[in-house]
């Protein structure tokens, strides 16, 4: 998962007031925080990681990834001489961050106060998208390249185990109760992984979309949100049998990433759209709120 030209931050901070039958007046910029080139000219930003805790948040950015307050919009520090890094989690009770670096085929430990590297956990091969998942403790690495999941102890830092997956993984959600669903993009497919056991338990199909690569999930109604590429449309699934609940809604190119907000029931979902470039938000059952263009080449965090 990777975004070019990037907009962050998917507006997700922000709590406004929304109303189902217009545009959602609560949303606008706040601050644009304008970022350098990354080093090695590898230029991207992927997976946002904001940690409530300390407000602060981290950007996967090319080969670092930035530290921003969140408030403040200063740089608190920079996380550095990474290869092609995609995933960040913070565990502020083991005082220590993880990142995958795709590049390398690592899990890399940073320290959270020093931002200095720590240590590497070997993963599979092109580690992105990585969850901590509160009921069982470990942390879940999703490699594109090899199709399996690298299951990692964080406070021994030590793997404990590698789940073939049988697809290419993208984006993957936790309920926080011993259950992990992730997106096969090439099999067409969520999956269920029973956190504890390390097992599959189920395997359903995106059907009517198509290469699934987003995932958000409302844990109090159990449902998951999954964005697909190909065909691209957005749809709900039941978390318990899989089932695609009412009619899909399609949606733009590229989606990459989208969030679910228990307080407004909104999903945000960042899309590639060429002529607009634009995020856009859903209301819960898929009625569409749309939001403003990007400006294309634009390297900066967009707070809103």
């Amino acid at each position: 998962m990777k975004w070019s030209n990037v907009l962050f931050a998917f507006c997700s901070l922000l709590l406004g007031a929304y109303v189902l039958a217009g545009p959602p007046s609560g949303y606008h910029l706040l601050k644009k925080i304008p970022f350098g080139a990354a080093p090695g000219g590898l230029e991207y930003f992927d997976y946002i990681t904001f940690d409530t805790a300390t407000r602060r948040l981290y950007l996967s950015h090319g080969t670092e990834v930035k530290v921003v307050n969140a408030d403040s919009g200063s740089v608190a520090g920079t996380v550095s001489d990474l290869k092609r890094c995609h995933g960040v989690v913070v565990l502020n009770d083991l005082g220590r961050g993880f990142i995958t670096d795709g590049g390398t085929g690592q899990v890399v430990i940073f320290d959270l106060k020093t931002f200095k590297t720590l240590g590497q956990i070997k993963a599979g091969n092109d580690p992105d998208s990585i969850l901590y998942d509160p009921a069982s403790k470990r942390l879940f690495v999703f490699n594109g390249g090899s199709k399996d999941s690298t299951v990692i102890d964080p406070a021994k830092g030590a793997v404990v185990a590698t789940i073939p997956l049988g697809g290419a993984p993208e984006q993957a959600v936790a309920d926080g109760n011993g259950m992990i669903y992730d997106n096969l993009q090439d099999t067409n497919e969520v999956l269920a992984i029973d956190s504890r056991k390390l097992t599959i338990t189920s395997r359903w199909k995106v059907a009517p979309a198509g290469q699934p690569v987003s995932i958000a999930m409302d844990r109090q109604h159990r449902r998951l949100f999954i964005g697909g590429r190909n065909p691209k449309m957005l749809v709900e699934m039941d978390a318990d049998t899989g089932k695609v609940i009412g009619q899909p809604f399609p949606i733009g190119d590229r989606v990459d990433a989208n969030i679910y907000d228990p307080e407004t029931g909104m999903i945000p979902l960042r899309l590639r759209n060429s002529a607009t470039r634009s995020p856009s938000l859903f209301r819960e059952r898929f009625a569409c709120l749309s939001m403003g263009p990007l400006a294309a080449n634009e390297t900066s965090c967009l707070i809103c």
